[in-house]
């Protein structure tokens, strides 16, 4: 049996789970679904999904099971009765539930007593965005799991396999939604300064977007060694140099009644790490006082 026609189970139909299925049903993959309320099997069975009675057949119809459910208590009570009866053996479970990386530890450790392969993975976009090659699956577990169904995982987007431990996936993934919402946010606050002396949203992104696809991401590859060597050479713009910036950016903003506390918050942790000895290094020291968070 080749790629194009392997057959999938999806395991939960919320809305991520639809589109999973609905991605694979795309591609050809003869695909098997399952969930609590069975209503919501109507769509991908009228796309040509066969709908299981139970987990156990859901799980018995493929080789390769994904497991979309609302938490990681909701995957137990769906699949250790199927894994206790043995069902889970020679399987390979692809979890793509959301939760933190100690679960998906515990996840792997369960899945290998019982018998089968476990990839936990990271889904980085929103269901429309399911079926696209250039949203991200981040993967980590079991790399033999990853290689033998890459081609079927490719369907749902870019396969991005990080490493054995299987925390990996979602460490990356809950750190990368906090990349973009402190992103979100700067861009809301400084779209709130600039809107208030008249130019539109769309003017100031235009703008935003360039120095975010430029400057910040160039600093963001020179500064990532510096992480690693734990070495800060000051030698494009210091710490103190950024603390006489942002204030210029809390004037501004006070002056134009928009609310201070994002950017005071940001020069509070840069004054910590002039306290600390980092006010001559660069930016990127500042990841010293965020690994010993200030005690309350």
């Amino acid at each position: 049996m080749n790629a194009e026609n392997t057959p999938v189970t999806v395991i939960g139909l919320g809305n991520m789970g639809s589109a999973l299925a609905a991605a694979l049903l795309d591609r050809g993959h003869p695909t098997t679904v399952w969930n609590r309320s069975p209503e919501k099997a109507k769509a991908p069975a009228d796309r040509g999904a066969h709908v299981a009675a139970n987990p156990a057949e859901a799980v018995a119809a493929s080789g390769l099971v994904l497991a979309c459910v609302l938490d990681y208590d909701a995957l137990h009570t769906v699949l250790d009765p199927v894994a206790e009866a043995g069902g889970l053996a020679g399987k390979s479970l692809v979890n793509l539930t959301s939760g933190s990386p100690e679960q998906a530890e515990e996840m792997a450790a369960w899945a290998a007593e019982h018998g089968a392969g476990y990839l936990d993975g990271g889904i980085m976009t929103t269901p429309p965005g399911v079926g696209s090659p250039e949203m991200m699956f981040l993967y980590s577990g079991s790399e033999t799991v990853l290689t033998t169904h890459r081609p079927v995982l490719a369907a749902l987007g870019d396969p991005l396999y990080l490493g054995a431990r299987p925390g990996l996936a979602s460490l990356y993934d809950s750190a990368l939604l906090g990349l973009m919402w402190a992103t979100f946010t700067g861009w809301l606050h400084g779209t709130a300064v600039v809107t208030a002396d008249g130019p539109p949203a769309t003017d100031f992104t235009r703008v935003a977007l360039r120095w975010l696809t430029g400057a910040v991401s160039g600093f963001m590859t020179t500064y990532a060694p510096q992480v690693d060597a734990g070495r800060y050479p000051g030698d494009d713009a210091t710490v103190d140099v950024q603390i006489g910036a942002i204030d210029h950016l809390v004037h501004a903003a006070r002056a134009r009644g928009v609310d201070t506390s994002l950017p005071e918050l940001l020069r509070a942790t840069m004054e910590r790490a002039a306290a600390a000895g980092h006010g001559r290094d660069s930016f990127a020291s500042v990841v010293e006082v965020l690994r010993a968070p200030a005690t309350p």
